[in-house]
C-alpha cells in the first residue's frame, strides 16, 4: 500500500510503521505549539473515520465528565444553533456518530465514506469540541434541574428533571453496573476509577454550572488531547483543518495544568466488603461475589499481554481451568459477568467470580477461587491451552471487522486508552511482535504459573465483594430523593420559586424556538451513492453447493453450513434457539464439551449457530426458514475448521446433562441481565408480538416473554428430573430432522485462496448426505391485539406503541420507512428526549411484522410519553411541512441502508437477503420507493395505518406504577 508520508508545518512528524496484520500505515505527529498528538491509520479503506479524545478525570461521581459530553455537542461559537449534534444527524450520509464517557476520556468519533460528509461533521465536531457555547439552560436540560411537576404551578411537587439523570437512573437499575461500580470503587480507593463517571444519582443533582464550566476549561484543551483519524484521506489535508479550525488559537498549558491520573494507593492486605443492589425479592440464592485484583499499567505493553493472556487461558472457555471450576461449582448458578481483565483504564484490573450465590457462601467462592490459582501454580496448565490462546490472539489481531462499529473505528478505539495515557499506540496496534515474544516465553511450562503466582496469589491488593439482593432498597431510595426534595420546597424562597418556574419556561422556550438550520453544512440527495454495491460471488458444484464470495478478508475464511430449516413442532420450535446455542457448547462424538472447546480454541474463532427466518415477501404470515453452523480460521487451517464443523453438525451430544442444565442457568442470567440494557426493544417486541406468527415467535424466544418462558425452563430442570429428559429428546428430535433436510456451504475469503479451499472443504463435507427439501419450517398466522405491563426492578420506564400497517413489496412500505426518522426529528426528540427527560425516543418501521413502532429509552415518564406518541401523529397531520425535513428523513433511510459492515459480513448479508428473496432488483426498487416518497405520501399513510383499531402498547417499568396501569386498562405482566 503506497502512503503519502506529508505532514502540515505546524507538526511534528515522529514516526511512521507499517502494520502487515492490518495492511496500513499508523502515523504519529504531534502539533508544535500545543503539544496535541495526531496518530493517523492510513488505509485504502473509503470509510474514513475521526475522532478527538480527551483526558477526562473526575474527582467525585456528579457526571460532570458525562454532564459535559452532552452540553459540548448543544452549540458551538461558529453553529450557535441548539442542537447541533441531532440536527448533524439528520444532514448528514454518516457511518457513525456519537460521544462516549470512559472513566478516564471523553471521546467524539464519527465516520463517513462520502468525503463531502466527512468534512461537514469534521468542521461540527471541532468546534463543538473546543469552542462549545455551554449555555446554562443546556446543562439544566442535559444534567439536572429541579422543575415543579406542574412546571408553573409551585404548589406542585418539586421533582428532578435532566436527560443525564434519568439515563444513569436506568443504567444503574441495571446490576452489572452496579456490581461494577461497586468493585471499581473498592479496589481504586484514591484515584477517578473510585467515581462512578457516568455519574451517580443521588450524586448528580450536586453539581454546579461553575462547576462544568471549570472542568471544561480545564480539561477541554489540545495540549490534553489526542486526535486520532483512519482512512484514505491523508493526515496533512487533515491536519490543515485542525490547525485552522482549532490548533492555531491555543498555546501550549504548562505542566502544572495538565491532566493526570494518579496511581491508586495499594492495599498491603486483601479487603472483604458488601453491598446491596435493588431486587423486586431478595431471593436467599442471588448474591453476586467477586474477586478482584489491582494490576500494572496498561500502557506496559509487556505488562498488558502477560495480564491478557493470563486471563485468556484462565478464563476464555469452559476448558479454561478457571472458568470450568467457576461453571462447575455448586456455589452459584454462573461466572459472573464480569470475568476477565479490564485493560481500558490506565491501571488495569482482574476480575472473577460467581452470581446466583448465597449470601454466607462468600468465604467458598474466594477460597474456590484462591484454591484454583493455587493448584495451577502447582501443576501448570496444559499447554495446548496456552498455544491455542495465542492462536485466538492472532485471529482478532488479523480480522477485519466493521459489523458493529466502523472498522476504522475499531482500531481507534483499541489504541485510545493508550495514546491518552502517553502510550505506544503503534505498539498497541502492531501486535506480532509481542505475539512472536510471548511464543517465546510461554515454551517455559512454568511460565503461566509464575504469572499466577506474580499477578494474582501474591498480590495483597484484592478485594472480594459480595453484591446482596435488597428488595427494600428501591423504596429507601426513592423516600431519601422524596425527602430531599421535599426539603428543598419547603427552604423555597418566594424569588427562588420563581426562578424555576422561570427557568422552566425558559427551557421550553429554547427547545421550542426553530433555528437557522441553514448554517450547519449538509449533504443532499445529490451525494446519495446511484446505486447499491455489486457483491460477486460464484456458484460452485459439489458433494454439498458452495457459494464462494472473493472478499478482502486479511487471510482469513469465513464458512457458514446452511440448512433448509424443517417442519417442526410447537414444543421443538420453541426450544430452536436454545439448539442453536447449545450445539456449539456441547461434546462431539466421544469428546466431552471440554475436549470440544479445547479443540475449538486450537483450529478456528469458535463456532456458532443460529438460526436465519424472514418472512416471504408476498405474505408476512408465511415465512422462510435456515439453520445455520458458522466459523472462521486463518486460511491454513481451514481442513482442521471444516472437519469441526461436520463433526459438530453429525455427532454433537445431547447426553451431557449437566452441561445442558448449566448452560440454560448462565442463559438465564443474562437474560435477566439483560431486562433494563435493552428495555426499548423488549417493550416493542411485546407491542409488535400480536402482528404476525414470525413476530409473535420472536417475542416467545427474545423479547419478556421469552425471558419469563427461560425462567420457569430452568426451574423445572432444577426440580424435575423428567423435564430434562423430555428436553434432551426435543433437542435429538430436533437435530434428526436437520440432518435429513436441503444443505448448502457459504465460503468467503481473498480470491487467490478459492481453489486451496475448495480442495480443503470438499473432504469433510462430502461424508454429509444432503437430501431434498422436506416439509419446510411455518409458524402459526397470529393476529391479536396487545396491552401489557411488564413490571420489574427498575428506576425509569421503556414505552412503546406498533400499529399494524402492511409489509413487503407493498408500495406503503417506503413511506411508513421514512415516517420513523421524520416523526422523530420533528416532534419526538423534543418531546420524549429534551421536554420529557428521557435518554432516548423516536420511531421506526418494522418491515418483518408490518408494524409501525414509537418507543423511548430510560424514560421518568410513562403515559405521558403514550400520550406523545399521538400527540406526533396530530402534529404530522395538522401541519405544514418542509421539504427539507423530507429530505433529511430520508436521508437517514439511506444511509442506514448504505452503512457499510466487515467484508466478510458484507457477503455473508448479501448471500442471506438473496436465500430469502430479497434479490437486488428488490432492495433497488425499495431504494427508488425511499426517494421518492412525499410529505403527502407521510400524511397519508399516517391517516390510514396508525389509527386506534391498529394499536397495541407495552410498556416494561417499575412495580410502583401497577395500580396506575391497571387503571389504564393495561395487562399486568411479571418475570
Amino acid at each position: 500500500m503506497t502512503v503519502k508520508n506529508a505532514h502540515h508545518p505546524a507538526f511534528t512528524a515522529i514516526r511512521s510503521e507499517f502494520v502487515e496484520a492490518l495492511n496500513v500505515t499508523v502515523q504519529e505527529y504531534e502539533h508544535k505549539v500545543t503539544g496535541a498528538k495526531h496518530f493517523h491509520i492510513a488505509s485504502e479503506n473509503d470509510e474514513n473515520v475521526f475522532l478527538v479524545g480527551l483526558k477526562t478525570v473526575p474527582t467525585d461521581s456528579t457526571g460532570v465528565a458525562h454532564i459535559l459530553e452532552h452540553s459540548v455537542l448543544c452549540g458551538s461559537e461558529r453553529f450557535p444553533v441548539r442542537d447541533p449534534f441531532f440536527m448533524m444527524i439528520r444532514r448528514s450520509l454518516n457511518t457513525f456518530m456519537n460521544a462516549f464517557t470512559s472513566s478516564d476520556w471523553t471521546a467524539y468519533p464519527f465516520a463517513s465514506k462520502n468525503k463531502k460528509d466527512f468534512r461537514n461533521l469534521l468542521d461540527v465536531y471541532l468546534d463543538a469540541v473546543f469552542f462549545s457555547r455551554l449555555d446554562p439552560l443546556d446543562f439544566s436540560q442535559e444534567g439536572h434541574r429541579l422543575e415543579f411537576a406542574e412546571p408553573t404551578n409551585p404548589d406542585s411537587e418539586l421533582t428532578y428533571k435532566g436527560v443525564v439523570f434519568n439515563e444513569m437512573k436506568g443504567a444503574m437499575s441495571s446490576t452489572t453496573s452496579v456490581l461494577w461500580q461497586a468493585v471499581t470503587k473498592y479496589l481504586f480507593p484514591s484515584n477517578t476509577y473510585h467515581f462512578n463517571s457516568g455519574g451517580e444519582p443521588t450524586d448528580i443533582p450536586d453539581l454546579s454550572y461553575d462547576e462544568l464550566m471549570a472542568f471544561y476549561r480545564k480539561h477541554y484543551h489540545p495540549s490534553n488531547a489526542v486526535f486520532m483519524t483512519f482512512g484514505d484521506i491523508p493526515a496533512d489535508e487533515l491536519q490543515e483543518e485542525f490547525e485552522a479550525k482549532v490548533l492555531s488559537r491555543f498555546e501550549r498549558l504548562d505542566d502544572k495544568d495538565q491532566v493526570s491520573v494518579p496511581n491508586a494507593k495499594r492495599y498491603f492486605s486483601p479487603l472483604r466488603v458488601e453491598e446491596g443492589y435493588a431486587a423486586e425479592e431478595a431471593k436467599e440464592n442471588a448474591s453476586h461475589v467477586v474477586v478482584g485484583w489491582l494490576l500494572g499499567e496498561s500502557i506496559d505493553l509487556a505488562q498488558q499481554f502477560e495480564a491478557s493472556l493470563l486471563s485468556s487461558v484462565l478464563l476464555d472457555n469452559s476448558a479454561s481451568p478457571l472458568r470450568r471450576v467457576l461453571e462447575n461449582s455448586e456455589l452459584g448458578s454462573s461466572p459472573s459477568p464480569l470475568c476477565g481483565l479490564e485493560d481500558s483504564n490506565k491501571e488495569m484490573s482482574f476480575m472473577c467470580g460467581l452470581e446466583g450465590v448465597k449470601r454466607e457462601d462468600t468465604t467458598n467462592v474466594e477460597a474456590l477461587v484462591l484454591s484454583t490459582l493455587e493448584d495451577i501454580v502447582e501443576n501448570g496448565v496444559e499447554q495446548d491451552m496456552v498455544d491455542a490462546m495465542l492462536h485466538q490472539l492472532e485471529l482478532s489481531q488479523r480480522e477485519i471487522g466493521g459489523d458493529s462499529y466502523p472498522y476504522g473505528l475499531q482500531l481507534i478505539l483499541g489504541a485510545l486508552s493508550t495514546a491518552v495515557h502517553s502510550g505506544d499506540v503503534i505498539a498497541q496496534l502492531d501486535l506480532d511482535p509481542v505475539i512472536e515474544q510471548m511464543r517465546e516465553k510461554v515454551t517455559d511450562k512454568d511460565y503461566i504459573p509464575t504469572l499466577v503466582k506474580r499477578l494474582l496469589l501474591d498480590n495483597a491488593h484484592r478485594i472480594t465483594l459480595t453484591l446482596s439482593p435488597d428488595e427494600a432498597l428501591e423504596a429507601r431510595r426513592n423516600q431519601a430523593e422524596k425527602d430531599r426534595l421535599s426539603a428543598i420546597k419547603a427552604g423555597l424562597s418566594e424569588e427562588q420559586t420563581q426562578y424555576i418556574i422561570e427557568r422552566s419556561q425558559a427551557l421550553k422556550a429554547r427547545q421550542e424556538q426553530v433555528d437557522d438550520m441553514s448554517i450547519l453544512p449538509k449533504v443532499g440527495m445529490e451525494d446519495v451513492p446511484a446505486a447499491l454495491p455489486e457483491y460477486e460471488h460464484e456458484a460452485i458444484d459439489a458433494a454439498l453447493p458452495v457459494s464462494f464470495y472473493p472478499q478482502g478478508t486479511n487471510g482469513l475464511v469465513y464458512q457458514q453450513l446452511v440448512v433448509d430449516l424443517p417442519k417442526l413442532t410447537e414444543d421443538e420450535t420453541n426450544v430452536l434457539p436454545l439448539y442453536s446455542s447449545l450445539m456449539t457448547e456441547l461434546g462431539v462424538g466421544e469428546d466431552d464439551y471440554l475436549a470440544i472447546q479445547s479443540r475449538q480454541a486450537q483450529v478456528c474463532g469458535g463456532l456458532g449457530a443460529h438460526s436465519s427466518i424472514r418472512p416471504e415477501i408476498i405474505d408476512k404470515q408465511r415465512v422462510s426458514g435456515y439453520f445455520v453452523l458458522s466459523s472462521k480460521a486463518l486460511v491454513p487451517n481451514t481442513a482442521a475448521m471444516t472437519k469441526l464443523m461436520v463433526d459438530t453438525f453429525q455427532s454433537v451430544r445431547f447426553d451431557e446433562v449437566g452441561r445442558i442444565k448449566e448452560l440454560i442457568a448462565q442463559r438465564r442470567a443474562r437474560r435477566e441481565r439483560s431486562v433494563t440494557g435493552q428495555g426499548h426493544a423488549l417493550a416493542m417486541s411485546a407491542a409488535t408480538s400480536g402482528m404476525s406468527g414470525l413476530a409473535a415467535q420472536q417475542e416467545a424466544w427474545g423479547g419478556m416473554t421469552g425471558i419469563r418462558n427461560l425462567i420457569e425452563m430452568d426451574d423445572a430442570l432444577k426440580a424435575d428430573p423428567a423435564a430434562v429428559t423430555a428436553l434432551c429428546q426435543t433437542l435429538k428430535t430436533i437435530h434428526e430432522k436437520l440432518q435429513q433436510c436441503a444443505k448448502r456451504v457459504l465460503l468467503v475469503a481473498e480470491p487467490h485462496h478459492k481453489e486451496t479451499l475448495l480442495e480443503a472443504i470438499r473432504p469433510a463435507w462430502a461424508s454429509i448426505e444432503n437430501h431434498e427439501q422436506l416439509t419446510a419450517f411455518a409458524l402459526p398466522a397470529v393476529d391479536n391485539t396487545v396491552k401489557q405491563a411488564w413490571v420489574t426492578a427498575t428506576q425509569v420506564s421503556f414505552c412503546a406503541k406498533a400499529f399494524k400497517a402492511v409489509a413487503g413489496e407493498h408500495p406503503d412500505v417506503a413511506p411508513l420507512t421514512v415516517l420513523g426518522g421524520f416523526l422523530r426529528n420533528g416532534y419526538l426528540h423534543r418531546a420524549i428526549r429534551e421536554q420529557g427527560g428521557a435518554y432516548g425516543g423516536g420511531a421506526t418501521f418494522d418491515g418483518s411484522a408490518g408494524a409501525f413502532r414509537f418507543y423511548s429509552y430510560r424514560d421518568p415518564r410513562l403515559l405521558e410519553t403514550l400520550a406523545d406518541f399521538d400527540a406526533s401523529i396530530e402534529w404530522l397531520l395538522s401541519n405544514e411541512h418542509t421539504e427539507d425535513a423530507l429530505e433529511e428523513a430520508v436521508l437517514g433511510v439511506i444511509g442506514s441502508m448504505d452503512k457499510p459492515g466487515s467484508p466478510a459480513g458484507e457477503a455473508q448479508g448479501d448471500y442471506f437477503l438473496q436465500l430469502h428473496g430479497r434479490t437486488k432488483a428488490y432492495r433497488e426498487a425499495f431504494r427508488a420507493g425511499i426517494l421518492a416518497v412525499t410529505i403527502e405520501d407521510l400524511q397519508r399513510v399516517a391517516k390510514l395505518y396508525l389509527t386506534k383499531e391498529n394499536e397495541n402498547t407495552a410498556v416494561v417499568t417499575a412495580s410502583a406504577n401497577k395500580t396506575m396501569l391497571t387503571d389504564a386498562g393495561f395487562d399486568i405482566c411479571t418475570l
